[in-house]
Parts: structure tokens; C-alpha cells; sequence
């Protein structure tokens, strides 16, 4: 198994802006694209909990270093990969490849954490531990294998 989930986005136009390249923010919304097809592709416990509203991912931090320019018609490979569970919060990594002819070439890196929490009647958010099935189905994205932070 390879050490990262991938979703491969074919970038277009409505992904740029005016000076032709892809707009800085589309970069974060792909992470949540890769996070999301990993929930449904490996967790579809935690994806049924996230719509009965019984579960909640909260995203907690969201960073974005751009090495180079994507523009329309590319291919990117958005790879994710587990960096730390600690409780509640998960922390992944990303890597945002142009893909095509040629070896991949390196366009950005980014990083997200998620805190897992729990709706009482009320509707407040209270902690609650990784889900197993998230925890177990992010081990194999780990290039260093399952990392827990304390």
C-alpha cells in the first residue's frame, strides 16, 4: 500500500483566475475533496455518523506552501497523508503534484487538522476520541506507520 491517499483533480478553468494560473484557495479546497473521498472510500461508518449529524470533523488549522503555478487542463495529484493522532485531532499532510508527461513535479504542500467531536441534544460540540474505523483506516496512509502524539 502506498504511504498516501491520492485524488487526482483535472484542473479547469473555473479553477483559475485572471492571470491564468489556478487561484491560491483552491489548494484548500482540494485537501477537504482528498479528505472527503478517503471518508467515503474507507470510512462510509463515519461518513453515515457526519450525516446523521451525530459526528463532526472540525477543521481546526489549514496551511498552504505553493512551489510552483498550476494552470488550466493540468492534471494534479492531491496525495494525503497521516502526519499524528492525538485524541481527538488528526493531523494530515498534503502533497499537490502536476501529473501528466514526465515525472510528477512538486506544486505545493499543505497540512490540516481535524478535531472529532460529538453534538449533545443541545447541539454543543463536545471532544470525543478518533473513531476506530477513521483510525484504523488512516494507519496504512502513514509513511512512518501509525504516529500518536500525546
Amino acid at each position: 500500500m502506498k504511504p498516501y491517499f491520492a485524488y487526482e483533480h483535472f484542473v479547469t478553468f473555473s479553477d483559475t483566475n485572471l492571470v491564468g494560473n489556478v487561484y491560491f484557495a483552491n489548494h484548500v479546497a482540494w485537501q477537504g475533496e482528498c479528505r472527503e473521498r478517503f471518508l467515503a472510500e474507507h470510512a462510509p461508518g463515519v461518513v453515515a455518523d457526519l450525516t446523521a449529524g451525530e459526528l463532526a470533523l472540525v477543521t481546526v488549522s489549514c496551511s498552504c506552501h505553493y512551489f510552483g503555478e498550476l494552470y488550466a487542463l493540468d492534471r494534479v495529484s492531491v496525495r494525503m497523508s497521516l502526519r499524528a493522532v492525538a485524541f481527538n485531532q488528526v493531523t494530515m499532510d498534503f502533497t499537490y503534484y502536476r501529473v501528466g508527461s514526465g515525472p510528477a513535479q512538486l506544486v505545493a504542500r499543505g497540512e490540516q487538522a481535524v478535531a472529532c467531536m460529538r453534538r449533545d441534544g443541545a447541539g454543543a460540540l463536545a471532544p470525543v476520541e478518533v473513531p476506530e474505523e477513521l483510525r484504523l483506516a488512516l494507519e496504512g496512509y502513514s509513511a512512518a506507520g501509525l504516529v500518536r502524539a500525546t
